[in-house]
């Protein structure tokens, strides 16, 4: 877990270089440069001055001289009047172009933010920025005439700003040109900066400090679009950016001279003052309060105030410090917790489900017994389970109706292997109902802002707490969140406590912040980076395997999350195909040439339609009445490093992205890429690296091995292989006289055990739950497994161990000595045949009816089949109590169980109808439909065992029923052309009966 910590890194491997701010050589300018402003400024004389000096003097005035009247609806139109109007037309232009020029100087000159919009004048403002930028290349002070094409934050008080901030890279043409002038400048600066401190110690003026004299630093005001961090600063005098903690740690809470303190390490503001580590080196550094060089009086003064507080002032009112209008949200800050009610620190939801480690040691992501990648990420864990479980539940349905002569794959395939360990380590971490309260916490929100006619604010950021409680950080302040949302830490974060949430009920309304995702965990809270909100590319940095597992991780959680509608998922350069995880929204690409050719369009198709729907962002759009068929966001994941032209066009199109709800996670070897508004990189310890934001994650990540094995049980339960899946089921019982088990569990139905003894009373039903759990899956439990679902909050390895003791006492053991609860080769529990369970009685009868004696024997057929379906005494564990089992939501029994009823139903209807029993073909179909009352099949086989009776009044009554139960959805295709088959009139009795 990464901790802010006073302990010196010293010893540390080198950080990542610091490459927003780094000066680049100088560049010298050209004659070809002078040409190009000298012909910018001809251009702009012609345009600014010429045009209407010649509109003057050619034409004159062309507007009428006298009041308008109707004897001018009767004139001729003459040569004349066509030129007077197409004279106001050009006016109007120069009008809209000059107003163009004034915008451009004044973006350029400030040198902050993009520049403002004149309205229609598309191609005439970026003819003036050319223009203004080929003129101002040549300036002497084009550092500042550098704007950047997002400055993420907003200053509210005077001209203070935050001074960490992402330097957005300007792709392309003339901007690149500025930009590269830009830096050059700055690295004048900074030589010069050098050399007058040089100088100063030549000339012996307070340079001959003793050893181990405090020294001090004060914060530079922010130069073009570099602004001074921590980072910076230990890099520049320490020679690590890692070593920004020591900084930190000797300046905490201590009293600036504007009367704020120091409380987050991202959070610094020009002319603050820090004392520094003995061992930095540096000309901008101050060795004692009284010398500093070329400082006026004031600011010695305040160097000489800030050495009196030393550690005595420090600890204390931590918070104080930076108020709303002082926080600038171009980093990403961990939010203020709420101390939990008793005090305890511990949360629900962190004893749930653990943090993530970070990738592991071990190339495979394998160690502890399950993969941690995954029992460490419960957002990520919880999506890829639901999704799993609706897959092999479509799989089940699917094979249902492609059922030929009742044999089909009843059972989806047991995982082995990675793939065994990857489920359970689904089932070990996965937070369903952290997804169910993050989603409708969301949700709510985007409602309660619709019904005030309130727009979404922009998010960057979302954290989820250790308490539970859930921050959005927004790009800038939007007032006070509506109830029962809160303001968090300041004016930039909307808090929501875990309790608020818990009572939010479903809204008809479409996903707010679909983009957000996990990247890891940082002092007990896990951050979702809202991915199609950030003002450009995100850059992701390390070694390419390390890389790539941060990217599936993103992209797999994306694809499966369950707080969003629609989206797509664009994918380029990844090893593994994850399509199978989702593939109505993963999509792989060949190259980077066909994703800059589908961007492009896409980037093209999103301007068109905010433009039509008068949108001025897919955030206003998704609170509007198309919310549930536009703005879904398209996200891409570009594992592969773009080159050269490529990598332009791409910060081009990104540049818009944010407004049109398209995000770019983009990875680089170097992490200098054109465009990146935020850059972060991934190390081989498995951290998450953003200095100019302010983090350093416990990086959530899915390994290549993990990858596989997650795709491989996906693989496995895709509908289109349910065919191949074998219809035996994983354990069958000797249903004979002689195969009468020691222990015998009744679940379908009413829970009961015959057999043994009733445990005592408060561990009777924990040893009650945990038997049902381990009958349910004979091929065996993992002990996390079996802890996970008895304690969702998180229980002692030590607790765990003692209940499966108890549990394996209970059992007791078979004649022979065999305990009746064992532990196989890979650690999980299993049982023995000697306990066994009414569902897996209910299995070998059906099987052994359809394949086995049965087939052979028609009696012994129809004896078994009754004998199966007498068993059927209600739904699954049909009195279990309320808050447990909740297991259960992870199963597909659910599904299983009404079919596998449905099917003992038909065959048995068969079976009569064979020798033309009718009656007792719709005894049977009744009885199963009492289990599975939804399945088509029952009713369809029903209406042909009523028809077989020959009594049309009762056939008609049927189809009336089976009608009204098909409500606004009407009657199945099939079924309405079997009534069709069956009784031609049905519609007109329907009509009589109703």
């Amino acid at each position: 877990m990464a901790r802010r910590t006073t302990s010196s890194s010293t010893g540390s491997p080198p950080g990542p270089r610091n490459r927003t701010p780094q000066p680049l050589p100088r560049r010298r300018r050209t004659f070809g440069d002078f040409l190009k402003a000298f012909g910018a400024f001809l251009a702009l004389v012609v345009l600014l001055v010429g045009v209407p000096g010649a509109l003057a003097t050619q034409i004159g005035w062309p507007l009428p001289t006298g009041a308008p009247s109707l004897d001018w609806l009767q004139q001729e139109i003459t040569v004349d009047t066509f030129i007077n109007v197409l004279t106001v037309l050009v006016w109007f232009a120069w009008a809209q172009f000059t107003a163009c020029v004034l915008v451009e100087i004044k973006a350029a000159l400030s040198g902050v933010g993009m520049p403002n919009r004149v309205p229609g004048a598309g191609p005439s403002q970026l003819l003036a920025r050319q223009l203004v930028a080929a003129l101002l290349l040549v300036g002497a002070t084009a550092a500042s005439f550098t704007p950047g094409l997002s400055q993420l934050g907003h200053s509210m008080e005077g001209n203070q700003r935050g001074t960490v901030a992402a330097a957005q890279q300007t792709p392309g043409g003339l901007f690149g040109q500025q930009q590269e002038q830009a830096a050059s400048n700055a690295a004048a600066a900074i030589a010069e900066q050098a050399s007058n401190a040089a100088s100063h110690a030549e000339s012996g003026s307070g340079s001959t400090a003793e050893e181990g004299a405090t020294k001090y630093y004060r914060i530079q005001p922010p130069e073009g679009r570099h602004h001074d961090s921590l980072w910076e600063v230990a890099e520049r005098h320490l020679g690590d950016g890692r070593r920004y903690k020591e900084i930190y740690q000797l300046n905490k809470d201590r009293t600036q001279p504007d009367g704020s303190k120091l409380s987050e390490a991202s959070l610094i503001r020009p002319g603050w003052i820090l004392e520094m580590p003995a061992d930095a080196r540096g000309g901008d550094l101050v060795e004692m309060p009284d010398e500093a060089p070329k400082a006026s009086e004031q600011v010695q003064r305040q160097i000489h105030e800030y050495a009196k507080t030393g550690d005595q002032q420090q600890g204390g009112g931590g918070q104080q410090g930076a108020g709303a209008g002082d926080r600038d949200t171009a980093h990403i800050s961990v939010p203020q917790q709420r101390p939990d009610s008793d005090g305890s620190g511990a949360s629900d939801q962190q004893a749930q489900a653990p943090h993530a480690s970070g990738a592991s040691s071990e190339e495979s992501g394998f160690s502890f017994g399950l993969p941690e990648a995954l029992v460490g990420a419960p957002l990520l864990a919880a999506g890829l389970l639901g999704a799993l479980g609706r897959r092999r539940r479509q799989a089940l349905w699917q094979s249902a109706l492609g059922a030929v002569g009742g044999r089909r794959g009843m059972e989806p395939p047991i995982p082995t292997g990675t793939a065994a360990d990857a489920q359970d380590a689904l089932l070990v971490g996965a937070d369903p109902e952290g997804v169910r309260l993050l989603d409708l916490s969301l949700r709510g929100l985007a409602a309660a802002l619709a019904a005030e006619s309130r727009p979404l604010p922009t998010v960057y950021a979302a954290w989820l707490s250790g308490n539970g409680d859930l921050h959005l950080q927004l790009a800038q302040p939007a007032g006070k969140p509506p109830a029962p949302w809160q303001l968090g830490q300041d004016q930039t974060f909307w808090m929501l406590a875990r309790t608020d949430a818990e009572s939010y009920e479903d809204v008809d309304t479409a996903a707010p912040y679909p983009g957000l995702v996990s990247l890891g965990t940082m002092d007990d809270s896990r951050l979702l980076l809202n991915l199609e909100s950030v003002p450009g590319i995100v850059s992701l940095s390390g070694s390419e395997r390390d890389r790539a597992g941060v990217f599936a991780s993103v992209a797999a959680e994306l694809a499966t999350n369950g707080w969003s509608d629609r989206m797509t998922i664009t994918l380029v350069g990844f090893g593994q195909d994850l399509t199978p995880l989702a593939p109505n929204r993963l999509r792989h690409l060949d190259d980077i040439e066909a994703l800059v050719e589908t961007m492009e369009a896409e980037t093209r198709q999103r301007r068109g339609a905010l433009g039509a729907a008068g949108q001025d962002s897919v955030l206003t759009g998704r609170t509007g009445p198309a919310q549930h068929t536009r703005w879904a966001p398209h996200l891409v994941l570009l594992a592969a490093e773009p080159q050269g032209e490529d990598a332009v066009k791409l910060a081009e199109l990104a540049a818009d992205a944010s407004r049109l709800g398209i995000g770019y996670l983009v990875g680089t070897e170097r992490g200098d890429l054109p465009g990146a508004a935020w850059e972060m990189e991934i190390t081989g310890e498995g951290k998450l690296l953003a200095p100019l934001l302010g983090l350093e994650l416990d990086a959530q990540t899915l390994p290549l091995a993990l990858q596989q094995a997650v795709v491989e049980l996906f693989v496995e339960a895709d509908p289109e292989r349910a065919s191949t899946n074998t219809a035996t089921p994983p354990f069958l019982v000797d249903i004979s006289e002689q195969g009468r088990p020691a222990v015998y569990a009744r679940l379908v139905g009413p829970y009961e055990i015959i057999g043994l003894e009733t445990p005592d009373g408060e561990r009777s039903p924990l040893m009650h739950e945990a038997l049902a759990l381990l009958l349910l899956h004979r091929e065996g439990v993992h002990p996390r497994v079996l802890s996970s679902a008895l304690w969702p909050r998180g229980v002692s390895d030590d607790v765990r161990d003692a209940l499966v003791e108890r549990l394996r006492a209970w059992l007791g053991g078979d004649p022979d000595g065999t305990p009746r609860l064992g532990t196989d080769a890979s650690g999980r529990l299993t049982l023995a045949k000697s306990v066994v369970s009414d569902l897996d009685v209910l299995r070998s009868l059906y099987h052994e009816a359809t394949q086995g004696q049965g087939v052979n024997s028609r009696a012994v057929r129809g004896r078994l089949l009754t004998d199966a379906l007498v068993l059927v005494r209600g739904p699954l564990l049909a009195d279990r109590p309320q808050g447990r089992y909740g297991w259960l939501t992870h199963e597909i029994i659910d599904a299983q169980l009404p079919l596998l009823v449905a099917d003992i139903g038909l065959a048995l209807s068969a079976f009569h109808l064979e020798k033309g029993r009718a009656e007792k073909a719709i005894e049977a179909l009744n009885a199963s439909l009492n289990s599975a009352p939804a399945d088509e099949r029952l009713w369809n086989e029903l209406l042909r065992a009523t028809h077989a009776t020959g009594d049309t009044d009762r056939l008609q009554r049927l189809a009336a029923d089976l009608v009204s139960r098909s409500g606004a959805r009407g009657v199945p295709p099939r079924t309405e052309a079997l009534l069709d088959e069956l009784l031609p009139t049905w519609r007109s009795g329907v009509a009589a009966v109703g």
